[in-house]
């Protein structure tokens, strides 16, 4: 019992580490591509996001899941979709609060997309991972078998 929980909490350190790393280099670059880079926010946004989810993949990779070693190209775009649908849930949080429920302030904005709807997609992108992307360890079974 105590190995599974510390095998649990190594999962979880390393996979936050993975992505406050991530986060780092999608805000840094994102920042330098609409000042100095000069590019137009969504541009600029969407670039940072494939950079941050390369960091993260690779932080998990060859971090947090090494024991699973994954091949090829479906691992990355499984990890690519996986965040894809982690972004979402945070475009709908945001969405449900400013338009649904119509809490408009800038305050409400920022709870409601960066820190209620990061939890919920650090939930999605977390389970994602670990059962779609990184399966092979032995540590969760598939849901198919």
């Amino acid at each position: 019992m105590r190995d599974r929980l510390l095998r649990h909490r190594r999962e979880l350190v390393g996979f936050a580490t993975a992505g406050l790393l991530a986060y780092a280099v999608d805000l840094a670059l994102f920042v330098y591509l609409r000042g100095p880079g000069g590019l137009d926010p969504l541009t600029a946004k969407a670039l940072s996001f494939v950079a941050g989810c390369t960091v993260a993949y690779a932080g998990n990779a060859r971090g947090t899941y090494r024991a699973t070693r994954v091949r090829g190209a479906r691992p990355y775009a499984m990890f690519f979709a996986v965040n894809l649908a982690g972004a979402a849930v945070q475009l709908l949080c945001l969405a449900v609060s400013h338009y649904g429920l119509g809490l408009t302030s800038q305050r409400a904005d920022t709870v409601s997309g960066a820190v209620v709807g990061m939890a919920l997609a650090t939930g999605v992108r977390f389970w994602g991972t670990r059962t779609l992307v990184f399966r092979n360890a032995g540590r969760v079974r598939s849901w198919t078998g």
